[in-house]
Parts: C-alpha cells; sequence; structure tokens
C-alpha cells in the first residue's frame, strides 16, 4: 500500500515537472512567432519637452561597487533640468562614506543628485524606494540596483516609448552581464537568465501576457505606482509584488529586449544561492497573494494559466526535490516497463530548447556560450533544497520578510586575476566577512542529493 502510494505519488509529480516542461516549449514556440514582430514605434519627443525623470539607487553595504554606479548615473545623457537621482542608502558600513562623498563630488560638477537616507531601514529595499518616492515629484522613475552600471543612452532610449501609450505603467530592459566569462558559475547563470530575458520576458510583453519588473533596469510612470498602492514590504519580491498590482489595476507593461542594462553576475557560489533563496522565497509569497485575485481578474483563460505558471515557477525547485528522493526507492522496487515515464523525454527536452533559443538569438558565437549548459543543469539540480527550503518559508510564513542581500564584488570582465581585478574588487579569500555568506547545512545537504542522483543514474 505505502509503495503504491509512494509510486502514484512519483508519478503524479513527473506530470506536474513535464507541466513545466510543455510551457517551457510553448514559450520557445511563441518566442520564434514573435521574436520579429517590432515593438510599437517610439514617439518623437522634442527637445524642451522630455518629462522629468528620477533615477533611484538603492543601495545596502555596497562598498565595492557604489561609486562605479553612481558614476555611470551621473553620466547619463538626458536634460540635466529634468533628471534628478536618488542615492537611497540604508548602509551600515563604509558604503555610506564612500556614496556621500561620490554624490558629494557630483553634485558640484552640477548634478542634481541627492544623498538620501532614512531613519531606519524598515521595509528594506521597498521602504526605500517608497521614501525616496516622498521626495521627488518626477513623472518617471528609473531604478538601479547596485551591481548595475547604465549606459548613458539609456533613458533615452525607453522613455520615449511611454509617450505614445499613457497606461503604460513600466518598461524593463534586458539584463546584460558585465562577467559572464569569468566562470563556469557565471557562464551557467548568463544561460539562466537569458532564457527568462531572451524568451519569456519577450513573449510575455508581446504576447498580451502578465509580466514582471525585474526589480532593476527599468522605469516606472509614476502615476503607475501610485495608482497600484505603491511599493509594499509584503513580500520580499517587492518589484513582483508591484508588478502584478500594477496590471490587476489595468496598467501594461512592456519589454524592450534591444535595451540592455549590464549588470554583475554573483560570481560566488553561496552567493548565487542566497539570490535564488530570496528570489523563489518572494515569488511563492506574490503566488499565494496574488492566486485568488488573478483568477477572479478580467484576465482570459489563457492568461490567467500563463500567470499562474509564472508565479509558481519556482515550485519546479520543489517537484524536483521530492522526484530525485523518491526515484530511489521506486526504481529499486519496480519494473522500469511499469512506470510510465513518456513526460521524461519532455522534461529533458524543453529546457534545452529554450535555453539554446536564448543564446542563438543574441550571440553570434551562441554555441560555445551554450556548451556550459550542463553546468547550469547541474547548478539547478544543486539547489534544489537550498529554493525548497525557501518556498517552504513562503507557504508556511516563515522567518516573515527578511530580505538578505547579494553581495556584489565589482566583478568585470573574463577571468579574475589579482593582478587585473577591477578597482576596489577583492579576490574571494580576502574579502571582508560581511561579504562572505555563510555555507550552510542546504550545500551538505544538495551534496547528499547529488550523490543520490549518481546512484539513480
Amino acid at each position: 500500500m505505502i509503495l503504491n502510494s509512494l509510486v502514484f505519488l512519483y508519478k503524479f509529480v513527473l506530470v506536474l515537472i513535464a507541466l513545466y516542461g510543455f510551457n517551457a516549449l510553448v514559450m520557445s514556440v511563441l518566442f520564434l512567432r514573435y521574436r520579429r514582430q517590432d515593438n510599437p514605434p517610439a514617439a518623437p519627443i522634442a527637445a524642451d519637452n522630455w518629462p522629468t525623470v528620477t533615477v533611484q539607487l538603492p543601495m545596502f553595504n555596497e562598498k565595492m561597487v557604489a561609486e562605479r554606479l553612481i558614476d555611470a548615473v551621473a553620466a547619463l545623457d538626458y536634460p540635466r533640468e529634468r533628471l534628478h537621482i536618488q542615492v537611497l542608502d540604508d548602509s551600515t558600513d563604509e558604503t555610506a562614506a564612500l556614496a556621500r562623498a561620490r554624490t558629494a563630488c557630483h553634485r558640484a560638477r552640477g548634478v542634481s543628485i541627492n544623498y538620501v537616507r532614512r531613519p531606519n531601514r524598515t521595509g528594506f529595499k521597498a521602504g526605500a524606494l517608497a521614501w525616496g518616492l516622498t521626495q521627488t515629484g518626477s513623472e518617471f522613475i528609473a531604478i538601479f540596483d547596485a551591481d548595475f552600471v547604465p549606459q548613458p543612452q539609456f533613458l533615452k532610449q525607453v522613455i520615449p516609448h511611454f509617450a505614445a501609450y499613457p497606461r503604460r505603467g513600466m518598461i524593463q530592459a534586458r539584463w546584460g552581464h558585465l562577467n559572464a566569462e569569468s566562470s563556469a558559475l557565471t557562464r551557467a547563470q548568463a544561460i539562466a537568465l537569458d532564457g527568462h530575458f531572451v524568451i519569456e520576458q519577450t513573449v510575455r510583453s508581446r504576447a498580451g501576457l502578465l509580466m514582471n519588473f525585474n526589480g532593476s533596469g527599468g522605469i516606472w510612470r509614476r502615476a503607475c505606482i501610485d495608482d497600484a498602492g505603491g511599493w509594499l514590504a509584503e513580500t520580499i519580491a517587492e518589484d513582483l509584488d508591484l508588478s502584478y498590482r500594477a496590471q490587476l489595476a489595468g496598467w501594461r507593461l512592456h519589454y524592450l529586449p534591444n535595451v540592455v542594462a549590464p549588470a554583475e553576475i554573483p560570481p560566488l557560489l553561496m552567493a548565487f544561492k542566497r539570490q535564488q533563496f530570496r528570489w523563489a522565497k518572494g515569488s511563492i509569497q506574490c503566488l499565494r497573494k496574488f492566486a485568488g485575485p488573478v483568477l477572479r481578474a478580467d484576465f482570459s483563460a489563457w492568461q490567467k494559466a500563463q500567470s499562474l505558471l509564472h508565479l509558481s515557477g519556482y515550485l519546479i525547485h520543489a517537484l524536483i526535490l521530492v522526484m530525485i528522493l523518491l526515484g530511489l526507492p521506486v526504481i529499486l522496487t519496480q519494473n522500469p516497463g511499469n512506470l510510465s515515464l513518456g513526460a521524461l523525454g519532455l522534461i529533458g527536452f524543453a529546457p534545452p530548447v529554450l535555453f539554446a533559443l536564448s543564446q542563438w538569438a543574441v550571440y553570434p558565437a551562441w554555441g560555445k556560450r551554450f556548451a556550459y549548459f550542463p553546468v547550469l543543469v547541474m547548478l539547478g539540480a544543486g539547489i534544489t533544497i537550498n529554493n525548497s527550503r525557501a518556498i517552504f518559508e513562503a507557504l508556511t510564513g516563515k522567518n516573515g520578510h527578511e530580505f538578505l542581500r547579494t553581495p556584489k564584488f565589482r566583478a568585470e570582465g573574463g577571468p579574475a586575476r589579482q593582478t587585473d581585478m577591477p578597482a576596489g574588487a577583492l579576490p574571494a579569500e580576502a574579502l571582508p566577512a560581511e561579504y562572505r555568506v555563510p555555507v550552510d547545512w542546504t550545500t551538505l545537504a544538495e551534496l547528499l542529493v547529488g550523490l543520490s542522483c549518481l546512484v539513480e543514474a
């Protein structure tokens, strides 16, 4: 009886995994359909008619990258009388002094830039963004995290795409990669990010599906933020939270795949795990919050289904973990011929297609980049416990809404050597304590899961 139940659960989990795999194929097919579709034309803006923009730079203990970000944003090509910059700094280390001094330096040069510090860190990033909004009346709000280096033309590339569409509430740019070639780890992460930005965001935007702001590298219409209820700290995915509230309120979000916002990829495994933990937990918190409102909203059945798959995407990690844990007893006790494993073919085929398409669509030497896909597969399997723990906390409300930052290291270019690392960067072994993410019990557990996979293979 118990064995039959395990077999049933095993097959049920495979069906659920196959559903996400099938949707990856759907996204790939839709991408091929929409990839050549031109973006709606941007409205020309007269030289004296550019709207006011505030660029918000939320940061917390980012001493290695704070000055790089401030310098890049101060160099944005936009009418100076219509551009304002807010350095929203909650830091408790020397970042505060560095950011304050850099801000003063650019302000002395005539840049409209303010160093903004709150009395406390209530609400984490969402709280900082909300606090900044109380001190600006700009029509548009651009946001860049500390690991980004926006190009000078960013605002002029994006702002015109708002002009002819009064209900367009947000425009997201594609994330580029400053250090994709640093290691196998960063190469694998770049493939994963490209799958989302090149394929999924393009499809969601052009097919009329609900999409999301990615927390950085995008611009919001201030009226949309206010109408949707502002920045809230009810989840740790404040970007996804506001995105869905805005779309439920009737605003449209848009994506520009040809506008790139370069950013740093976490170069250390434990930093990557922390980032994934936060993204997984925040996504499932949003699933709990918005599943009901989405189903009750005036969206098509197709939009609702895709929204639920979008919000629940990180559940795949928990499903894979269950599949791995059940796999060994089921395979050892069952005749493989008695198991319906046809779904496994779809599971194995769909993700490589999506990720290969993302490389083919953007990079001339796409085959060389896609060669690191096996590393991504191992990385995805390796963080199943990390992300399953995040899912558990989101579903149970454990540990509330604590926001754990991802350390940034000013990692740029190719493989880092101590002799040619960028100014301000440090080799991993010399990192200060506050930039080291400690190894926890999930790492050992993930090694055991990996061993189980080898046995099953």
